[in-house]
């Protein structure tokens, strides 16, 4: 199978994730700064879970592009990908209305991290369906930003219950490691076109 139908399923759910992330987003009852500024937390809460919604669908852009095919067990591993990112707007809007507190903030890192785990399997399902050393596991290489990842998020989870703000904190550094452009995809797609 070819990966059109993945990419634009995909690409609709994540659509979709987004639209219910700012529809989260309640309008202040009064008319003034202090009004707003009491939605901070979960400003600031849906700004974090937007970027990492992003992140996962340029990188899925990527992959896909980087895939000749599919299978049923892509299939799968794509959708357990999406069933994770499909729960972030309701643990954004928790983290966000209980304004880092332990157990919402603990949960939005679990939902990161099996996010991140769905994506490493989906990631193996791929590179097991083109074989070793095709385009695919070339691009991909050692993953060592995903492996630090899944690291931190295990670290937030924790830090949830002691300092929820640390939590938050590793939470952004995650994003920020992946903000920065990760090269390895576009090269191995540039010299084999």
């Amino acid at each position: 199978m070819g990966t059109n139908r993945i990419e634009a399923f995909s690409d609709g759910v994540i659509a979709i994730i987004i639209t219910i992330m700012v529809l989260e987003l309640k309008v202040p009852h009064g008319a003034d700064l202090a009004s707003l500024s009491a939605l901070g937390p979960v400003f600031c809460a849906y700004v974090l879970s937007f970027v990492y919604v992003g992140i996962y669908w340029n990188n899925h852009h990527h992959l896909m592009h980087a895939a000749q095919r599919v299978n049923g067990s892509v299939l799968w591993a794509n959708l357990h990908v999406l069933f994770w990112l499909s729960l972030l707007p309701f643990t954004t809007n928790w983290m966000g209305e209980n304004h880092l507190a332990s157990w919402p903030t603990a949960l939005y890192g679990f939902d990161l991290f099996m996010t991140a785990v769905a994506w490493f399997i989906l990631t193996r399902a791929l590179v097991s369906l083109h074989g070793p050393n095709s385009m695919l596991e070339r691009a991909l290489g050692s993953d060592r930003k995903g492996k630090l990842s899944v690291v931190l998020y295990l670290v937030a989870i924790v830090a949830s219950f002691w300092q929820p703000w640390v939590a938050a904190a590793l939470y952004a550094i995650v994003a920020v490691l992946w903000l920065v452009p990760d090269r390895r995809m576009e090269k191995v797609l540039l010299t084999e076109e």
